[in-house]
């Protein structure tokens, strides 16, 4: 006679998951803001409309980490990759004027591990609280046979707003705008296919070893924390024309989408120096140049389009709230490309 089953025997822990509610309580409780309605672990999430606004266009988006997320697993590191997501989906939104209202999380696992679920939460909790963004809700799913213990993924939802009338893209750009490139500080959430074959499989080093001229280890290098570009550009944010997020696709596969259909972007590569990372995963990778730009964001994580007359004010603000920028080229007439020279 076959034995009793219950959901533990099938791979599900009720209990594990009751403890990771518990553990990410507090954290969740402290991205609250003064539009979060209801409390923690309700059916939904509940947020006010902002008031004040004249009239207000909700602008969302969804994203993951990619395999970043498996740096973080190889690390057992797992309390900065919520904060990577948090901070691609604001950028996300800020490209088009808005500013975040609340956000959503989705964690699954084949195992689920209440220390690691935390991690995670803290992670997006902080990058809540840097941006004030509220968490109001979110998912962390078991699923056995699915994914293979230590594995798991995440994923994020971003809702924001924006006066209509301040909504920013290509339709405000024109031929002789300025583009301005905002400093990356690594990686972000793009290209890790490539750089951890790179990195683990061709240079063979492992995430504790140091990474290659860099006073840091690999993990470190690899796991730094996409940076949030809001804060910097709220200064100068009315100064702005359009924004292009430089994620999947490099330069040319996002600049273009900030570019009307009668324009080009040049971008002058030698307008900054290529930092360490890169031109190691250039070398190592025998990676060609042309790959690298379509890959990797080569040190540029935003670029912002503006008047001319206004790009020296947009690089000083940038420049004061600590983050490095430069003009790095112009828009042309053209066809909506991006020409990398």
């Amino acid at each position: 006679m076959s034995a009793p089953l219950d959901y533990r025997s099938a791979g599900v822990d009720i209990e594990a998951a009751e403890d990771s509610k518990q553990r990410i309580k507090r954290h969740v409780e402290s991205t609250f803001t003064a539009g979060t309605r209801g409390s923690f672990g309700g059916f939904g999430g509940m947020f006010r409309v902002p008031s004040g606004m004249r009239a207000p266009v909700l602008v969302s988006s969804a994203d993951g980490v990619g395999t970043k997320i498996k740096v973080a697993i190889d690390a057992n590191r797992h309390d900065t990759i919520g904060h990577d997501l948090v901070n691609h989906c604001v950028n996300d939104i800020l490209v088009m004027g808005a500013d975040p209202l609340f956000f959503l999380d989705y964690v699954a696992f084949g195992k689920l591990d209440p220390a690691t679920v935390e991690g995670v939460v803290a992670g997006v909790a902080a990058g809540c609280r840097e941006n004030g963004c509220a968490l109001v809700g979110g998912e962390t799913a078991e699923m056995p046979g699915l994914y293979t213990p230590p594995d798991y993924d995440l994923a994020g939802f971003i809702v924001g707003a924006v006066e209509e009338d301040e909504i920013l893209g290509a339709d405000r750009v024109r031929a002789g705008h300025v583009l301005v490139a905002l400093e990356a500080s690594g990686l972000h959430t793009n290209g890790y296919s490539l750089a951890r074959r790179i990195v683990l499989d061709r240079m063979g080093l492992r995430v504790t070893d140091p990474f290659p001229g860099e006073n840091a280890t690999v993990a470190d290098v690899m796991l730094r924390v996409h940076r949030s570009y809001r804060a910097s550009l709220g200064p100068v944010r009315g100064m702005v024309r359009a924004m292009a997020h430089i994620t999947g696709g490099g330069l040319p596969g996002n600049l273009n989408r900030a570019l009307p259909v009668g324009c080009d972007a040049v971008v002058e590569t030698r307008s900054w120096e290529l930092p360490n990372l890169y031109r190691v995963l250039m070398e190592a990778g025998q990676v060609a140049r042309e790959e690298m730009f379509r890959a990797f964001n080569m040190g540029v994580g935003m670029v912002v389009i503006v008047d001319r007359q206004h790009a020296d004010a947009v690089i000083g603000a940038v420049r004061s709230a600590g983050v490095h920028a430069w003009a790095c080229g112009q828009v042309v007439a053209g066809s909506g490309h991006v020409i990398l020279t």
